[in-house]
């Protein structure tokens, strides 16, 4: 039976108004699905107050490797590794997860990430409602026919299921919220997902910036931050490349890297440089990227 939530709301000290949630039919205690906020006139939620389980890459270095580490900086910058990291805020609608995959792309990392979660056993305990049928997500409606949320060059539909609109918090936006933070705090196969989902995402990108920037031999620390700077996205490839044309070795090519969008993100940029400094020092980042196996290899 699908699972169903009851919703709350409470005033904090502070003065922020959180959602809560708890399951129907069960002892569990509830649980924060986010306070609300406001962004540039929209409304939505916020979970980034670290309320559940974490990313560890140790935990999941025996399946992946050093791929588990490289990335972790990301991560931590995103979302503190937190699995139930949430906003729905913004233009995305639909933001989640630890890696915070973005609903308004298509064909994106939230589209693959949800289609894998939908994959899942017990995906139909917290959507009973959706399909995927022919790699595409469906809504079945009560005839039983099926509406398409999402395609090749639109998530229009899905972001409008999970978030109908930017003007409001609606109970929908709330309870989609609710399923997908409980899902991630309570079943481990949800968070391997998110992690196989990020990994594979970023084996894919590392190919593409390989092509773009030539990053053969490259140091791990640098591929990093590149990765960290296309996944934000604040930094376009003339400004990356010209970075790594820096004369001087590659801490200084680090350093440069460091600076692209220093001003604007100055707290995500101390973050990234204090977890890759805490690799650097347990010796995980002595690797080099190996461009013909798509790979990490010691220096």
């Amino acid at each position: 039976m699908a699972y169903e939530f009851t919703l709350s709301t409470e005033i904090l000290a502070n003065g922020k108004k959180v959602v809560y949630a708890q399951r129907n039919n069960s002892s569990e205690p509830k649980f924060i699905v986010g306070r609300r906020t406001s962004y540039k006139g929209d409304m939505g939620l916020v979970n980034d107050m670290k309320n559940g389980p974490a990313y560890n890459p140790a935990d999941y270095a025996p399946m992946y490797g050093f791929w588990s580490y490289f990335i972790h900086p990301t991560a931590q910058a995103e979302s503190s590794g937190a699995y139930n990291c949430l906003n729905t805020y913004d233009v995305a609608k639909f933001t989640f997860g630890f890696m915070q995959f973005a609903a308004h792309v298509a064909d994106g990392d939230f589209v693959k990430l949800f289609k894998n979660l939908l994959a899942l056993p017990n995906a139909k305990d917290y959507f009973p409602k959706l399909v995927v049928k022919d790699s595409r997500i469906f809504y079945v409606k009560s005839d039983g026919t099926l509406t398409q949320l999402e395609s090749s060059s639109s998530t229009q539909a899905l972001m409008d299921y999970l978030n109908p609109t930017l003007t409001d918090i609606e109970t929908q936006e709330m309870i989609c919220a609710a399923r997908l933070v409980h899902w991630a705090i309570n079943d481990p196969a949800h968070q391997r997902t998110q992690v196989d989902t990020a990994i594979q995402h970023m084996k894919k990108n590392m190919i593409s910036y390989h092509g773009t920037f030539g990053l053969d031999g490259v140091p791990a620390k640098i591929c990093m931050l590149v990765c960290d700077i296309r996944h934000q996205g604040r930094g376009k490839n003339v400004v990356i490349a010209n970075a790594l044309r820096t004369s001087g070795g590659y801490d200084k090519v680090f350093e440069k890297l460091c600076n692209i969008g220093l001003q604007a993100y100055p707290q995500r940029i101390t973050v990234l440089r204090s977890t890759i400094t805490n690799l650097q020092n347990t010796g995980i980042l002595n690797k080099k990227y190996q461009g013909s196996t798509n790979s990490f290899i010691d220096m």
